[in-house]
């Protein structure tokens, strides 16, 4: 990766993580109890707190990962054995997830990222403060005694 980050780096989360902090002026989890407190209040630090915590998530199974084979490698003689080949695979398949969470949070917080100021982003941008469905997902509420509609009476006669 760029911007700072060197593909040795083992503190991806530690670098992101004083970004975000720079980013909002504030501590991960005072941002993270304003997001839960508010969380349509500030949709990008929402998105930010969000991929942040799937990225801490990736790094702790990468971390994971990288223990257990470190653990199959000493018991190997001289060949790699096919369980040790599958948790070389499983480290290979956690890095790619974390990198790919890192790169989701490095793009959230770039203003003049692609994708942020074109057609797309202006739509994506109107859609966002939807907070709930679209179209109504439940029946509506009745108050008790009233009638059931007409339609619900057919349905129920026709049943019979």
């Amino acid at each position: 990766m760029t911007d700072g980050i060197s593909d040795e780096s083992a503190d991806v989360v530690g670098v992101f993580t004083e970004r975000i902090e720079a980013r909002f002026d504030m501590g991960m989890d005072q941002l993270k109890a304003a997001v839960s407190a508010a969380p349509t209040a500030n949709p990008d630090a929402t998105d930010v707190v969000k991929w942040h915590g799937l990225l801490v998530e990736a790094q702790s199974v990468l971390e994971r990962a990288e223990d257990d084979l470190l653990a199959a490698l000493q018991t190997q003689l001289s060949e790699v054995d096919d369980p040790t080949m599958g948790l070389a695979h499983r480290v290979n398949a956690a890095v790619t997830v974390r990198d790919g969470r890192a790169l989701v949070v490095r793009w959230l917080l770039d203003p003049d990222a692609p994708g942020k100021k074109d057609l797309a982003a202006e739509r994506l941008a109107r859609l966002r403060p939807r907070s709930g469905p679209a179209v109504q997902t439940s029946a509506p509420h009745r108050p008790a005694g009233s009638p059931a509609p007409a339609s619900a009476w057919r349905s129920a006669r026709s049943a019979r």
